[in-house]
């Protein structure tokens, strides 16, 4: 069951307001799920229930991308905007200071409240920033040609593609280890979600100059890596480790770049160890 909620974010021209759409479900200390760029809420849908039964989870679509709009003129889809519209999330939807976790652009997120202290913890599953400038413009090449392909299918092409494990893995290979077990109701809307994100192109704009560089401390952090993950290669988990020096960092055998998927059961046990 989905909800909005709205409120205003600082700019250079004034306050201007932002609406976020989220899902929250479950009891215990409130958990903030942020999702990967061109993706949805509904990544995390494998895993929420498991964690729901010890947390109470707010899964959100970032701006511009599932249900939740674009940001205002005014507003950039960049790291201090996002720091701005997440801590605001969190006032209006009076979570304190939440545990985070998050996959690729929500890892970076993620770390980003960490090092703001705006979060009691940090899991970051194959975050973004850690990467050395050709890996970074390879993944930004990757995922512009997967956005260019989402855009270019007819539904009814998506449709049949996604009635089998040889189509899934077609349309997700490059994100998923195990593409055949994503239900083909998924594949569908996560296809449909990366085509009409409105929030892509700003914010894989604003990430070609960004790579995160500081230390946390003082704060649990877990950084987790697939071992199949195509898209971010998992090395990058290493330069993280020696950034943050404390951070537990955790291999995820046989899980792509987005894991929750391919590991459901190991990704949300990650999860809740990372958030006790």
């Amino acid at each position: 069951m989905s909800a909005t909620v709205s409120f205003d974010v600082p700019s250079a021209h004034g306050p201007r307001a932002v609406t976020l759409s989220y899902a929250r479900v479950g009891t215990g200390e409130p958990l903030l799920l942020l999702h990967g760029i061109g993706h949805h809420r509904q990544a995390w849908d494998p895993v929420v229930d498991i964690l729901a039964a010890e947390r109470d989870v707010i899964a959100v679509d970032l701006p511009g991308f599932g249900e939740s709009p674009a940001l205002p003129g005014g507003l950039a889809h960049d790291l201090p905007t996002m720091n701005s519209a997440l801590s605001a999330l969190c006032e209006k939807l009076e979570l304190g200071r939440p545990h985070v976790a998050g996959n690729s652009l929500g890892g970076l997120l993620a770390l980003e409240l960490g090092r703001e202290k705006l979060v009691r913890s940090v899991t970051a599953l194959s975050p973004a920033g850690f990467w050395t400038q050709a890996e970074r413009r390879y993944a930004f090449g990757v995922l512009m040609a997967m956005r260019q392909a989402a855009r270019s299918m007819p539904l009814p092409l998506v449709e049949r593609l996604s009635t089998t494990a040889a189509g899934r893995t077609v349309l997700t290979s490059t994100i998923y280890a195990r593409p055949g077990r994503r239900s083909p109701e998924a594949v569908v809307a996560e296809t449909l979600a990366l085509a009409h994100a409105e929030g892509f192109a700003p914010t894989l704009r604003a990430g070609t100059a960004v790579r995160f560089t500081d230390d946390i401390p003082g704060l649990p952090v877990t950084v987790a890596w697939g071992t199949r993950d195509r898209l971010l290669v998992r090395r990058q988990g290493i330069r993280a480790k020696q950034l943050i020096p404390h951070a537990r960092l955790v291999r995820l055998p046989g899980c792509g770049h987005v894991p929750m998927n391919d590991d459901p059961a190991l990704v949300a046990r990650v999860i809740l160890d990372g958030s006790r």
